[in-house]
């Protein structure tokens, strides 16, 4: 029968700490360029010129149907090899972080304008305002309180994501929790506490996500 003993992890602390930090610095960041990217592909997507919308869906669905694991070692591994520059471990996992997460954001901002009834743009262009300003005063503010909950759910899965950048050796908790198993030789205790860290992050962000959605049917 195992014997369950999670005493040797204290000394490990410090090292979970700095993976979780690394883990939520890099979800931090991959979620602003990720809505970046978003905000791009949208527009393309809503583009009146062909070219763009097709160069936009072409982002979209590439990253959208690759595994994400996959798109992390090209990055890191052939990207530098085709451009001659080199990435380091954090770039290469920020970068296709960012262009993944981006797909997924930009067919969640093209979903929450289209759903916005036509007749309100058709009204305010009639009213003698231009098509930026349609968007920005009457589509936008109505379209973003329907993405907020998409978005949100969207957020908490790229920190999920973030678990494959320890393929790098990004040191994020995974990798800090692959340290801690060849010193310990307690894998199960290990990534248990691993599965509680992501636990006690995740629950708190997913219940409020669950709570905006209700408010925001309220409106």
């Amino acid at each position: 029968m195992y014997i369950w003993d999670f005493s040797p992890l204290w000394k490990y602390r410090f090292l979970f700490l700095e993976g979780i930090w690394v883990s939520i610095a890099l979800t931090a960041a991959v979620i602003v360029l990720g809505l970046i990217c978003g905000l791009l592909g949208a527009a393309g997507q809503l583009s009146r010129f062909r070219i763009l919308r097709w160069l936009s869906w072409l982002y979209i669905e590439f990253f959208r149907t690759t595994p994400l694991l996959v798109q992390l070692v090209w990055v890191y591994y052939a990207l530098p090899i085709l451009s001659g520059v080199e990435l380091s471990a954090i770039s290469a996992a920020v970068l296709s972080l960012s262009l993944y997460g981006g797909s997924f954001y930009a067919e969640v901002i093209r979903g929450g304008i289209v759903s916005i009834d036509p007749g309100q743009s058709e009204a305010g262009l009639a009213l003698g305002l231009t098509p930026s300003r349609v968007m920005r005063r009457i589509v936008l503010p109505q379209a973003f309180k329907r993405m907020i909950p998409p978005l949100m759910n969207q957020s908490i899965l790229m920190f999920k994501n973030t678990s494959l950048v320890s393929i790098l050796a990004v040191p994020d908790i995974l990798y800090q929790a692959q340290r801690a198993t060849m010193d310990t030789y307690r894998p199960l205790e290990v990534y248990t506490a691993v599965a509680l860290i992501y636990v006690a992050i995740l629950l708190p962000l997913t219940a409020l996500a669950k709570f905006m959605e209700r408010r925001l049917k309220e409106y």
